[in-house]
């Protein structure tokens, strides 16, 4: 099989992942055994996913450690290999991030700063959550657990220690079911469907703007008055994502709203 790799790159959210899962993609047809990426952010993987899917003569599997990772690893294996009976356990590791942050709280972006300062590679981390005052957890391929594991590193002022645990010891976030929410709302704003979608007051949902905790579609989001359209989707930190699934304009010139909560 050769693959239409001009195709397949042409228009990519981020043409250089791509070219890395097309050179797996080719191993995996050359030597029959399967391989996983690097870790993927997420519009990089779903972009990945919708155009390697026409490549019938192989699968494509994604584990990101826990239902709803953001950041996942893709399996790539021959179509007739995708059977549970020859799948092997996700290369997929824990790590136990300690610290005392009662006086400066931090963000998972702190932590992987933190964690690119002692020598991760952004490619190698999957999601990172903040475990009160106490530090973080987060996910990330076993080499670099076993590398991190031990060692002690900083957060500004605070000292970090690093532990390699499995995924079974982590405190893993809270795994959310789909909700089909309606709402009506005088406009299409971004700050009411999302304070409508995550049950949020809009100067809470403004909040979260200014602190970079909301994005629209992956991407940082800075207007609480952007208008939404439908298929757009609204990313939270901690608490999931909102998806617009229809707008109706009402007899009344208000928007009734369906949105697909996770």
């Amino acid at each position: 099989m050769i693959l239409p790799r001009q195709q397949l790159l042409k228009g990519c959210k981020e043409p250089e992942t791509m070219e890395q899962l097309l050179v797996q993609a080719d191993t995996v047809l050359r030597s029959w055994q399967p391989l996983w990426s690097p870790f993927l952010s997420a519009p990089a993987r779903e972009d990945a996913l919708d155009r390697l899917a026409a490549l019938t003569d192989l699968h494509w599997q994604a584990d990101g450690g826990h239902p709803g990772a953001e950041r996942q690893r893709l399996r790539c294996c021959r179509s007739e290999d995708q059977a549970p009976s020859t799948m092997e356990p996700s290369p997929i590791a824990g790590l136990l991030v300690e610290g005392n942050f009662l006086f400066d709280p931090i963000k998972p972006s702190d932590i992987c700063m933190a964690l690119e300062a002692m020598g991760a590679q952004q490619e190698d981390l999957g999601d990172i959550w903040i475990r009160g005052d106490r530090g973080a957890q987060a996910l990330c391929t076993p080499e670099l657990a076993q590398k991190l594991n031990g060692l002690k590193g900083r957060v500004r002022d605070v000292e970090i220690h690093c532990e390699a645990v499995s995924i079974a010891q982590l405190q893993l976030p809270a795994a959310r079911l789909e909700r089909h929410l309606n709402s009506v709302e005088a406009s299409c704003r971004l700050d009411a469907i999302a304070s409508a979608g995550f049950g949020l007051s809009r100067a809470k949902v403004v909040s979260q703007i200014k602190e970079g905790r909301l994005r629209l579609n992956w991407e940082p989001i800075r207007q609480a008055s952007r208008e939404l359209v439908v298929g757009d989707r609204l990313q939270l930190q901690d608490r999931g994502t909102v998806e617009v699934l229809a707008m109706n304009l009402t007899k009344r010139q208000r928007w009734r709203v369906e949105m697909l909560r996770r």
